[in-house]
């Protein structure tokens, strides 16, 4: 899949199939977020009755500086398609439905297509804050036109979240500060933290794990989220370079989709580049210590997850372990300072033990916290709420 927001995506329809349910499944597709049918799982497309629409969400110069004058959300109306309202129309004109679950805000084009076709509960999941990732963003921005731009867009962007909830019938975030803001934003909405899940026989981790004396760094990430970027540039930039003074022979490794050209003309020392991989599993195995530099963002990072279920080390910020109720040196490593990464980095190499320890305990964490034969039970008691009410 292409990044962790079609996994979690995907893993609510693997939840509801798993307990019985009926489900049918209609996906935007855009260009940063293809479908690939002959990648979908065997029979998963004949049970979900799956159909999709292209949506051309490539940004427009001029469609944007409209939205300056107009007050919407130009990162929201992107999303518009008069091919989607057809298919929307077509299909509840046919079925009728328990419950209609719409994942992201940037879906909110279609609440009223779907409000005058059926009185069927609407639930929509949140992924992130949207506006605290765009606020950060222009926080962090040298260029002052790029600060502006990115400004706008989170003002424009809170504006959607101040009003969604009047929208739908209920709601689901992915963690606790999410569902905090939209509950002070709407303390009267019927919501509910449903964080991300995984089914953890997809992620098994070596037995007895032990890093060499050399461990390789990672990342993985999708690179067309301009989080992602910004974090790697600021760890190559302030952090790498201090490490290599003091382990001049550990390298990086840096794979996702989309990585950008200037990436990849940097030439940092002992720094790969390895764009897409087949399996980001086997990628993650094939390494040792998990970095993730986010300076912006919100909600949880789903690769975060990932690799903790795998048993790797991560070495985050505090905002990359922003939703997770983890303990910094028990489940992983929190860093916001160069300082800080290279003490942990130092740690690592001098102690490889406590690798396989804070591994042993980040799979323990995750087979408690973000396992999906548990989050599937509270999913469809909440569905449940919702047609009851």
């Amino acid at each position: 899949m292409v990044d962790g927001g079609c996994v979690a995506i995907h893993n609510i329809t693997d939840m509801l199939l798993k307990s019985g349910h009926d489900v049918k499944v209609i996906a935007v597709e855009t260009p940063k977020h293809p479908v690939h049918l002959d990648a979908f799982p065997e029979g998963y497309l004949q049970q979900t009755r799956f159909e999709s629409v292209f949506v051309d969400t490539t940004p427009k110069m001029m469609d944007a500086f409209k939205t300056l004058f107009t007050g919407s959300s130009y990162h929201i109306s992107r999303f518009y398609s008069k091919q989607m309202v057809s298919l929307l129309t077509e299909v509840l004109k046919r079925e009728s439905f328990d419950i209609i679950h719409i994942e992201s805000i940037y879906m909110m084009p279609y609440i009223a297509v779907i409000r005058k076709l059926t009185t069927t509960p609407i639930v929509m999941r949140m992924h992130n804050i949207e506006h605290e990732i765009w606020e950060r963003l222009a926080q962090n921005e040298r260029n002052p036109l790029k600060k502006i731009a990115f400004r706008v867009n989170a003002h424009q962007l809170e504006r959607v979240e101040r009003r969604i909830l009047q929208s739908v019938d209920g709601y689901l975030t992915i963690s606790a500060p999410d569902f905090q803001y939209f509950h002070d934003l709407s303390p009267n909405s019927k919501g509910e933290i449903l964080t991300f899940g995984i089914d953890l026989d997809r992620y098994e981790d070596e037995d007895d794990y032990i890093p060499s004396d050399e461990p390789s760094l990672f990342h993985l990430g999708s690179m067309n989220w301009t989080p992602n970027v910004e974090g790697i540039e600021w760890f190559l930039d302030e952090v790498w370079p201090e490490i290599l003074k003091e382990q001049p022979a550990l390298t990086f490794t840096i794979a996702g989709h989309h990585i950008p050209e200037s990436l990849y003309e940097r030439q940092d020392q002992n720094v790969q580049m390895v764009g897409s991989v087949p399996d980001a599993n086997e990628f993650m195995l094939q390494h040792d210590i998990m970095i993730v530099p986010l300076l912006s963002g919100s909600g949880i990072r789903i690769k975060i997850i990932e690799g903790m279920a795998l048993g790797k080390v991560v070495v985050t910020t505090s905002v990359g372990a922003q939703g997770l109720d983890v303990e910094n040196g028990k489940h992983l490593f929190i860093a916001d300072t160069p300082e800080e990464f290279v003490a942990v980095i130092n740690k690592c190499v001098a102690t490889p033990d406590i690798c396989s320890i804070i591994g042993e305990n980040a799979r323990e964490f995750i087979s408690v916290y973000h396992n999906n034969n548990l989050l599937q039970e509270q999913l469809v008691d909440f569905y449940r709420q919702m047609i009851k009410s």
